[in-house]
């Protein structure tokens, strides 16, 4: 018996690293018939073995809260699907219809959606307060309802086995070999990197003034697009704008060569609520590359990055501090290289998609049993 299984998103892309790249993939290349349905009009099509289907893009928040919601319930209802896996917090209504219907239902919980709403920085301090603590409870009352959850790290995993019996976290680790080039050390350039969407609370700020304070000649590679234009006008009248390269968005083959150039890749986060105990996809692409990592001096990312000797950890608010690390990578090539290889290493080890992959057909296997019984 071949089981349907609906993936379902109302934020994410088509092709999002974590939904599409690494979850629908392995469970089509499994033996299950997978659709994910978007909202990104785009139209439909089929990828890669997975079924793709667009309600239509949204028109601001309150119409994809609103209507996109409503229309990715009528188009899943029509799927029919054996297992619905949904992926935003917004979703959580909808999942709770197809529970309601009889279906199996498994949340996917990329983030702490209570302490993410508490970086917010669109939020008064009140409301932040309040819509935390209002999710939190509504998130204890209803999560218990679903067949499982999955959580995009231990520490969400944690949270949610006081809430749900079946939960299991599926870490977005890199896919083996994606990203890794057999170019050597020999390519690379006075250059450092940060890949990804860019905003204040994510250290866009510090990230320009350390360009100022590096004594190196070297460049900063921005491959990512500002989530705030005011913070965008306002970095790029620092002094260290001249010494920033600004890409935009670069896809999967374009962030590879970005990565065999760069002697590090930087990933300062704010000690934002959610971002302490998160596992930010970057670091291990960096790792898996062979790229020593800059990042946030937090105690999990401390434990990985100087735990496995792949990179260095500083203040994310000082913008010296950035400087110097960057300044050690290029003065240090070999340092560098072994701090590289050492990442790489234990993206091979334990990092890495192929172990998350396995958690995840288990998981399926076990909420599935039932059905394929029968």
């Amino acid at each position: 018996m071949v089981l349907k299984v609906c993936h379902l998103t109302s934020v994410h892309s088509r092709f999002d690293i974590r939904i599409f790249l690494k979850e629908c993939r392995s469970l089509a290349n499994a033996g299950f018939d997978v659709s994910l349905i978007v909202a990104d009009g785009n139209g439909p099509e089929r990828s890669q073995g997975v079924k793709i289907i667009d309600v239509g893009r949204s028109h601001g928040r309150v119409d994809r809260m609103r209507n996109v919601t409503r229309r990715i319930y009528e188009s899943a209802v029509t799927l029919d699907a054996d297992i619905y896996h949904f992926h935003d917090p917004e979703l959580v209504p909808v999942g709770l219809k197809l529970k309601k219907a009889g279906k199996i239902v498994v949340f996917d919980s990329h983030e702490d959606v209570p302490k993410q709403l508490l970086g917010k920085p669109y939020l008064s301090k009140v409301s932040k307060f309040f819509l935390s603590r209002f999710f939190g409870f509504y998130e204890r009352l209803v999560c218990s309802r679903f067949d499982a959850i999955v959580a995009a790290t231990p520490f969400i995993r944690d949270k949610f086995l006081t809430i749900n019996r079946q939960v299991v976290d599926i870490n977005n680790f890199p896919m083996a070999g994606e990203l890794s080039s057999e170019a050597g050390w020999a390519r690379k350039q006075a250059q450092v990197c940060y890949v990804g969407g860019v905003a204040q609370i994510r250290g866009a700020r510090e990230l320009v003034k350390a360009m100022e304070f590096s004594k190196t000649s070297a460049r900063l590679q921005i491959a990512g697009c500002f989530s705030e234009p005011e913070i965008e006008r306002e970095v790029k009248g620092y002094p260290g704008w001249s010494r920033v390269d600004q890409l935009g968005f670069v896809d999967r083959a374009g962030v590879r060569e970005i990565l065999e150039r760069s002697v590090a890749g930087i990933v300062t986060f704010h000690a934002a609520p959610n971002h302490v105990d998160a596992q930010p996809n970057k670091m291990f692409e960096y790792m898996s590359a062979g790229v020593p990592v800059i990042g946030s001096r937090f105690p999990l990312w401390e434990e990985i990055i100087v735990g496995n000797d792949c990179g260095v950890c500083v203040d994310p608010l000082d913008a010296e501090a950035l400087a110097a690390a960057i300044d050690f990578f290029v003065e240090n090539p070999e340092r560098a290289r072994q701090m590289g290889e050492n990442g790489r290493r234990a993206v091979q080890e334990k990092y890495n998609w192929g172990v998350e992959e396995r958690k995840l057909l288990a998981l399926y296997a076990e909420i599935a049993k039932d059905k394929v019984e029968k």
